[in-house]
């Protein structure tokens, strides 16, 4: 047996999150994500409502009465920008897979006409909402 030590084998790192600088097109993905197990729990939450509906006017009683509380408000905003923002983030990936947008600047503009739009387009479902 030799008794030299063994020695240290130098294995290269991973990228680590601060080796990355933060872009708007890495923001929207991990927002996507995000909003995408935002929607399987906000889910659950339309299909309480369907069963309360089925079940009767005292089911239906109490999910009309916590929808339309500020927090049942705050919630199904949350979740009407949420599924916007996943769709829109749905619609740019499909433009990727069509080899289109990849280019540095356009998937950046895209990145951020995803986010104002989903903004935009969710004030403009709720004020539509509140005006009926």
């Amino acid at each position: 047996m030799s008794d030299a030590a063994p020695t240290k084998v130098v294995r290269p790192l991973s990228p680590h999150l601060t080796v990355y600088r933060f872009q708007p097109t890495m923001a929207m993905s991990i927002l996507h994500r995000i909003t995408g197990a935002a929607l399987y729990f906000g889910t659950v939450l339309v299909v309480w409502w369907l069963v309360a509906a089925a079940s009767g006017p005292a089911a239906f009683g109490w999910a009309a009465w916590f929808f339309g509380s500020i927090l049942g408000r705050l919630v199904l905003f949350g979740y009407s920008w949420a599924l916007i923002h996943h769709m829109l983030g749905g619609i740019r990936h499909f433009v990727w897979d069509t080899g289109h947008g990849l280019q540095k600047e356009t998937s950046t503009k895209l990145a951020l006409a995803n986010l104002a739009g989903s903004i935009l387009l969710t004030l403009i479902l709720w004020i539509v909402v509140a005006a009926l």
